[in-house]
């Protein structure tokens, strides 16, 4: 078996294959079975929470964009990352990635239990998620081919259960449909207390829940070194995410508000089960609970991808092990997977030993992590256009520049102090300096220690 120095990355994922991955992780569970949670907490101002998160999500990709087509050498945004902070950041960065990936997985794996115990309620907690966990592996050490088309048909399960959704609620709203007592109407956004029942307190406080949702987002900057023709396929893929925005989130829950009050929506239950429930199809409980199934698989997919080609990138850059920077006969970096998929098999042993609820905790400390991700692509996109000194040839410009990356560093400050005001993420706000100061030893203590 070869270096990783000595092979490349096989761009082996097609244009469908780059659309559906980056529409798949711009919807997570949180839409299907967290969505009556937000809207219990806001409200039918949920919807304005979802559009300006949207907005800032775009500016984001923008500028993740035009530092992937500035240099197409780089395999991922871990490459400008080291370019323009150096290898400590680079360390910190890439480890800090691999964790918000790692702990997703975890928590997505400890849901797929959740989800097969709804129709087998005698299998063990921790069953589930090793048989999930082992498949993935499995098809992650084939070709990347593999992994995209897997990802394509995830996406695509989520994406017809949305707009059926839609679908059925259009209809309802058509024919007036009663629920309940209640008519299915455009006016129960407003006749129930208004755009703002919960008050600016209700609107603030559900960016937290509605930023989680978009975690993720940025894979697309793994994927660009195994994409054919990235300069055509990534702008097209980064171009639509406003689409996607308005119709897989707002649209959807505008539906579900229409026809149902806002305050009649149960925050412990889906608001797709009722709706498929309520318009006479028996089986929505199951049908929506094998859409969950397949959403909470998908996001461990991409996990196990995401964090194996950051350890990848590490390695390339001499920042991590050289064995993960190894490829196997498929031209994927397998060390790298089996060692990712150790680390998140730890949650087997979990789920068998420790109550679930610790994982509130640990997903909390993912989105913040997530977040520090957002702000050095940002930065890092700001130091390459102070460097570039014929700005008349830049390639897919980030829209209002600079003005655009001011929003996102306030939106970041924003959700952070919002943080500070939810017991469960205040904690995680608390814990969560403890990792980079560990990554800060670490560092130390393995490159400027033996200097």
């Amino acid at each position: 078996m070869e270096e990783g120095n000595q092979q490349e990355l096989k761009r082996g994922l097609k244009n469908r294959h780059v659309q559906l991955i980056s529409l798949g992780g711009a919807i997570g569970t949180g839409l299907f079975l967290g969505s009556g949670k937000t809207i219990q907490l806001a409200g039918p101002s949920i919807l304005f929470a979802y559009l300006i998160t949207g907005v800032i999500c775009f500016f984001i990709m923008r500028a993740l964009g035009e530092l992937l087509l500035s240099n197409l050498k780089h395999g991922s945004f871990l490459d400008f990352i080291k370019d323009y902070f150096g290898d400590k950041h680079a360390f910190i960065f890439g480890w800090t990635y691999w964790f918000c990936w790692i702990s997703l997985a975890m928590t997505d794996l400890t849901a797929t239990g959740i989800y097969i115990r709804h129709w087998f309620p005698n299998v063990p907690h921790w069953l589930p998620p090793l048989i999930t966990l082992i498949i993935l592996l499995g098809l992650n050490l084939t070709a990347v081919q593999i992994f995209g088309e897997l990802e394509f048909w995830f996406a695509l399960i989520k994406v017809i259960a949305i707009l059926s959704l839609i679908g059925f609620g259009i209809f309802m709203l058509v024919t007036r449909f009663k629920i309940h007592g209640n008519v299915a109407s455009i006016s129960n956004l407003w006749e129930h207390g208004g755009f703002f029942p919960k008050s600016f307190k209700g609107f603030f406080l559900s960016f937290q829940l509605v930023t989680f949702s978009f975690v993720g987002i940025e894979v697309v900057g793994l994927i660009s070194g195994e994409t054919k023709d990235p300069r055509k396929v990534i702008p097209t893929a980064i171009n639509s995410i406003p689409f996607r925005i308005i119709l897989f989130y707002v649209l959807a829950l505008m539906i579900i508000m229409t026809v149902y009050p806002w305050n009649n929506v149960n925050a412990e239950k889906s608001p797709f089960v009722e709706v498929f429930s309520d318009f006479g199809i028996l089986m929505a409980a199951s049908i929506i609970n094998f859409v969950v199934l397949t959403a909470a698989a998908s996001a461990c997919n991409s996990c196990i991808y995401s964090t194996s080609r950051m350890t990848y990138s590490l390695a390339e850059k001499g920042i991590a092990s050289k064995r993960h920077a190894k490829l196997n006969k498929k031209q994927v970096p397998c060390y790298s997977i089996f060692f990712s998929s150790a680390v998140i098999c730890v949650i087997v042993l979990v789920n068998y030993l420790i109550p679930s609820h610790v994982f509130e905790i640990v997903s909390s400390i993912s989105t913040i992590c997530f977040i520090y991700i957002w702000f050095m692509l940002v930065w890092a996109h700001m130091r390459y256009r102070k460097q570039v000194s014929n700005k008349s040839k830049l390639e897919f410009k980030m829209p209002l520049y600079p003005v655009s990356s001011y929003l996102v560093y306030f939106f970041i400050i924003f959700v952070v102090i919002v943080m500070f005001f939810i017991p469960e993420t205040r904690v995680a706000l608390c814990f969560t300096p403890l990792w980079f100061v560990g990554l800060l030893i670490v560092y130390w203590w393995k490159f400027i220690r033996s200097k």
